[in-house]
C-alpha cells in the first residue's frame, strides 16, 4: 500500500532522514519507533506533504505522492493525527469532525463514520456541542483521532498519540487503535517514543536513529534483540 525508498529529507537547515526505506502492506499495523530526534514525525510529515523530500520516493497505492500537492494526498484516503492533536479549539466537536469528512468519498459516508466514532469514544457524542478547545488532552486526542477516522482512510498515520496523556487515558487510546486495526481492517502507520506499548500493538516495526531506519522486524524479533531491550524496553 505504502512504499518509502530511499528518503532522504532536510528539516530546517539539517539532514532529517538519510535514505529512510519503510513498506507497509494493506491491512498492516506498523510502528516506527525511536528516540526524540530521530525523525520519526518529519517522516510522516514527508508524507502528507508538508515537508518536502530532497530525494527518493513515496509510492501509495501506485501512486507518487511526491508528485502531488499535499491538499490531494487526503483525497486518496491517507489521514494525518498529528502530533499534538491539533484540533480546531473554537469549532465544536461536531463542525471538527465534519472537517475531517470534507474528502468526496467520506461525505458519502460521513453517519456511519460518526456512528462508528462515537461508538469508539463516546464522551465525544456526550459532548459534540463543546468546544473542543474546553476539552482535556486525552478527549482532544479522541477527538483528533476520530476527525481523522471522518475522513473514511485507508490508511491512518498517528504521530504521537500518548503524547502528555495520563497512563490510563494512554491505554485506551492504544485499546482503541487497535480496535480500529482489528475489526475495521484498518491500515494503521504508529509514530509512538513509548516503544513497549507500540511494539506490542504492532505487527511490524521499524526503529528509527538519527534519520536512519537501525533495525526493523517483528515484535518478537524486536524484543530479542539485546539492542533494543536495553535502550528503548528497559530489559
Amino acid at each position: 500500500m505504502l512504499s518509502l525508498e530511499n528518503l532522504f529529507v532536510s528539516y530546517g537547515g539539517l539532514r532529517a532522514l538519510s535514505g529512510v526505506s519503510v513498506e507497509v502492506r494493506s491491512g498492516e499495523f506498523v510502528a516506527i519507533v525511536g528516540p526524540n530526534g530521530a525523525g520519526k514525525s518529519t517522516l510522516f510529515k514527508t508524507i502528507s506533504g508538508t515537508v518536502r523530500a530532497d530525494a527518493g520516493r513515496i509510492i501509495f497505492e501506485g501512486r507518487d505522492l511526491l508528485a502531488l500537492p499535499p491538499a490531494e494526498r487526503a483525497h486518496l484516503g491517507i489521514a494525518h493525527v498529528p502530533e499534538g492533536r491539533k484540533v480546531f479549539a473554537s469549532m465544536t466537536v461536531l463542525e471538527n469532525l465534519e472537517l475531517g469528512s470534507f474528502p468526496g468519498a467520506a461525505r458519502a459516508r460521513q453517519k456511519d463514520m460518526f456512528e462508528r466514532i462515537f461508538s469508539l469514544f463516546p464522551i465525544l457524542a456526550e459532548r459534540r456541542e463543546q468546544l473542543a478547545g474546553t476539552l482535556s488532552g486525552g478527549q482532544q486526542q479522541m477527538l483528533a483521532i476520530g476527525r481523522g477516522l471522518a475522513s473514511s482512510p485507508k490508511l491512518m498515520m498517528l504521530d504521537e498519540p500518548s503524547m502528555g496523556l495520563a497512563p490510563a487515558v494512554t491505554e485506551t487510546i492504544f485499546e482503541r487503535i487497535a480496535q480500529l486495526h482489528r475489526e475495521n481492517g484498518l491500515t494503521i502507520l504508529l509514530v509512538e517514543q513509548r516503544v513497549a506499548e507500540a511494539l506490542e500493538q504492532c505487527e511490524r516495526a521499524y526503529v528509527l536513529e538519527t534519520g536512519r531506519v537501525a533495525l526493523s522486524g517483528t515484535y518478537e524479533e524486536l524484543s530479542r534483540d539485546d539492542r533494543v531491550r536495553r535502550a528503548y524496553l528497559g530489559m
